[in-house]
């Protein structure tokens, strides 16, 4: 029994120490001095929706270049944060972000804001389960929203993304580094 393991045993080692393979010095270059960049914060107030009578929804569609020039990719994640309100805790303030999508109950039905993107634009849209055309310009006119953007392999990491003031600390970005910019 023991001779059968040993030459198993010594199969194995040949076959590990034989493997060659990358070290992964061969990867490609960083972009332009953005190497040590985890992820990009920035907010975008004025936000405005428009009624699509035929799909019974609202839209907005914000381009990534008017409001970063930081690169999104095809795996990166894009979280989006609706802005809710502020809260006093004494002589401080803070703000309450919502992770969209995110759903809403009324006496006439649900609604809720989805959140869509490319490499170029992200897409919210506000969809229901009744008629939309009269929804409260509170709803549909001058929202806030934050995006993160966070590389494919940020993205992956195990964090709590409901938790904006998590996802920033974990990318090492703080408020002052939240790029702000009006729809308008």
């Amino acid at each position: 029994m023991k001779k059968p393991l040993l030459l198993l045993g010594t199969l194995f080692t040949i076959l590990f120490i034989s493997c060659d393979g990358s070290d992964g010095r061969d990867g490609q270059p960083g972009q332009n001095g953005l190497d040590g960049i985890q992820g990009q914060v920035f907010e975008v107030e004025d936000v405005d929706f428009t009624y699509i009578a035929a799909d019974n929804l609202y839209e907005t569609i914000l381009n990534f270049g008017d409001f970063t020039s930081f690169s999104v990719e095809a795996n990166d994640a894009v979280l989006v944060y609706q802005y809710d309100r502020s809260v006093e805790f004494g002589s401080d303030v803070e703000d309450i972000w919502n992770l969209i999508p995110q759903t809403f109950f009324y006496d006439e039905g649900t609604i809720q804001f989805v959140p869509g993107h490319t490499t170029k634009d992200v897409e919210i849209l506000i969809t229901g389960n009744f008629d939309l055309s009269d929804l409260s310009t509170d709803i549909t006119q001058g929202q806030i929203f934050r995006f993160v953007i966070l590389p494919g392999v940020s993205a992956a990491a195990k964090m709590d993304k409901s938790n904006i003031s998590s996802v920033m600390s974990s990318i090492g970005v703080t408020e002052a580094d939240v790029l702000k910019a009006s729809f308008k």
